[in-house]
């Protein structure tokens, strides 16, 4: 959600800690700022509401210049957006903080500053932790001894940098519940949320654990665990490219990343099938082994993540014979749980640093679960360091926030998943992995033929330019689907968008049905496409319009009441897949007409890193 860059160097790195932040955009945030100590060691900070080229704009015209420096971009939990709540935060004109996360104790803690002098400028939380920091400071030894006193008395999640005044060559970082990276550079050291806001200037990067509290200067680390204990966070190479941030021929991300969903399921299956089977490693060397016990798979997600669970569980229980719940992590967390014999938890964040995701893991780990395992599209990140086992996604950075590539990998991670635990256990099984092999190598070109339909659905969408709601349908594996493609519509065009079983509609939603509430269904030609002919019946009996995406063997026909929009043909096993993309770009198109942000739509985030 919110963004971090610092930098400690011997050259002015205001241009590098507002090209951090441009790089962190995606995110989503409201305000922006940056503090950097100039050569005089004078701190100088600016804050701007809105897009971060407003704080480049502000910079230009200003005599910002220093060689240590922190900035932040602002998703607004505390306050609304304003330069007062803006970050970086500062006490007593020496001191300032740069924060991520929630301090849930902070009226508390603000009741005891306000006791001990302090007054408070914002209606921020991260404001108490400027100035416990500039307290603690008082009777510590060091500006890492200070704020390692500060974090024993925060309750809730941080990621948070200190830059003092008094000490101009270092920066203190602390880490609990929302990730922090250190880049390497030449002669000189940086700190990010997100290691993309840093690749211009570095592809080395060590990797915060939870309760760390590190310490930078231009040459050196040296980082202390939850218990003050001296701790190694070696360097690793980064895989991320540099370019993955440019937009190409397309106007939007999100459009960019639709077209290369081809691509990175291609990229997800290199390596990991062969000769119509899932190789042993697919999900790491200790897979083969621990998958063959399974009897039971719990699925913990969020947004659209949480989609693909639901999906992936009509196939557990159909091709892999084992049973399967799907939780939202948010819910998990909070209520008791029985934990069944041989069970695999499943993990499933884009960005692997999902606050509610994380937190599940964490306590699931303490409730007896066999295994863990994540799919993940960002190595390094804490769901991945945390979990048993790992499927590295492989679909490339996913900019927009309106997840699309990476929800369709997760499909096929899980796809794949299903053929590994499910070889064993019926006699059917090998028949069914070969089965699901074959299909996903054909989903490639499935789904460019998708995109070909890409012009008629921008026909279609000038259809809901005025309209306020919707409803979407689908049966079987197809219902998550719609519930996604529902998502995605609310998600960036702001128009109201419900999803349903299409058995449901008799027990209330048929109260919605008109003319003014477009109905979308898809409508693969499966074992249940006659029963959904049914419920198309009962929203037309009712004036309702319908968009129909239909197999093209599936028997429907358009008339005054139902545009049909034929989908190619494909097994099964991935029409879950293929029919994805359709209602993505579905909703790009709304939007786009709409004139909404696409890519970063209002209130949203693109890594949720708070409850």
């Amino acid at each position: 959600m919110c963004g971090i860059v610092g930098a400690v160097a011997q050259r002015n790195v205001a241009e590098i800690l507002v090209e951090g932040l441009k790089r962190l955009e995606y995110r989503g945030y409201d305000s922006a700022g940056i503090a950097v100590l100039d050569s005089d060691q004078a701190l100088q900070r600016v804050r701007r509401v809105g897009k971060v080229q407003e704080l480049a704009d502000a910079i230009a015209e200003s005599t910002i210049d220093g060689p240590i420096g922190i900035a932040h971009t602002r998703w607004a939990t505390h306050g609304e957006p304003s330069e007062t709540n803006a970050h970086p935060h500062v006490s007593s004109g020496t001191l300032s903080v740069v924060h991520n996360g929630i301090i849930e104790n902070h009226n508390e803690l603000r009741e005891k500053l306000q006791g001990l002098g302090y007054e408070f400028t914002s209606q921020t939380d991260t404001e108490v932790i400027v100035h416990l920091v500039h307290h603690e400071l008082k009777s510590s030894a060091s500006l890492r001894e200070a704020v390692q006193k500060t974090v024993a008395q925060l309750e809730g999640a941080y990621g948070t940098v200190v830059l003092d005044q008094n000490d101009p060559e270092r920066l203190v970082v602390a880490r609990s519940g929302s990730p922090l990276v250190i880049g390497h550079g030449l002669g000189e050291m940086f700190i990010a949320s997100d290691q993309l806001a840093l690749l211009p200037v570095t592809r080395r990067f060590s990797f915060l654990e939870e309760g760390d509290v590190a310490e930078i200067t231009r040459r050196t680390l040296s980082v202390v665990d939850v218990n003050g204990n001296p701790v190694e966070r070696p360097a690793r190479e980064s895989e991320v490219r540099h370019d993955v941030t440019d937009k190409g021929e397309f106007r939007h991300y999100m459009m960019k990343e639709i077209y290369e969903q081809p691509t990175a399921i291609q990229r997800t299956l290199n390596g990991r099938i062969s000769n119509g089977k899932v190789v042993d490693n697919a999900f790491g060397e200790s897979a083969p082994h621990l998958l063959n016990q399974v009897e039971h798979v719990q699925i913990i997600a969020c947004g659209t993540s949480y989609h693909a669970g639901l999906t992936a569980r009509y196939w557990f229980e159909e091709h892999a014979g084992v049973s399967c719940n799907v939780e939202i992590a948010s819910e998990y967390r909070y209520r008791k749980s029985f934990v069944r014999p041989n069970s695999l938890l499943v993990t499933i964040s884009q960005s692997g640093e999902t606050a509610d995701t994380l937190a599940a893991l964490r306590l699931a780990k303490e409730q007896g679960y066999m295994s863990s395992l994540t799919i993940c599209n960002v190595p390094g990140s804490s769901l991945v360091r945390e979990s048993d086992m790992a499927y590295m996604m492989e679909a490339g950075a996913e900019i927009g926030v309106a997840s699309t590539k990476a929800f369709t990998v997760q499909l096929v991670g899980l796809l794949l998943l299903v053929a590994a635990i499910g070889r064993n256990k019926t006699e059917q099984g090998p028949a069914t992995e070969q089965a699901i092999v074959s299909a996903l190598q054909a989903l490639p070109a499935k789904l460019e033929q998708s995109l070909s339909l890409d012009n008629d659905i921008e026909d279609l969408a000038e259809e809901f330019a005025d309209k306020h709601h919707s409803l979407f349908l689908g049966r079987g594996d197809q219902s998550p689907i719609a519930m996604e493609g529902a998502l995605k519509l609310k998600e960036i065009s702001y128009i109201h968008a419900e999803a349903y079983a299409a058995g449901e509609l008799k027990h209330g939603p048929l109260a919605l049905i008109d003319a003014e509430m477009p109905v979308i269904v898809v409508a693969p030609n499966n074992e249940l496409v006659e029963k959904l002919k049914s419920n198309v019946e009962e929203v037309r009996a009712r004036g309702g319009i319908m968009y129909v995406f239909a197999d093209k063997e599936a028997d429907f026909a358009s008339d005054e009441t139902m545009r049909v929009i034929q989908v190619p043909h494909c097994d099964s096993l991935v029409a879950p897949i293929v029919y994805t993309v359709p209602l993505q770009l579905l909703s790009y198109h709304v939007a786009v007409i709409k004139g909404t942000d696409v890519d970063q739509p209002r209130n949203l985030a693109k890594s949720v890193t708070v409850e």
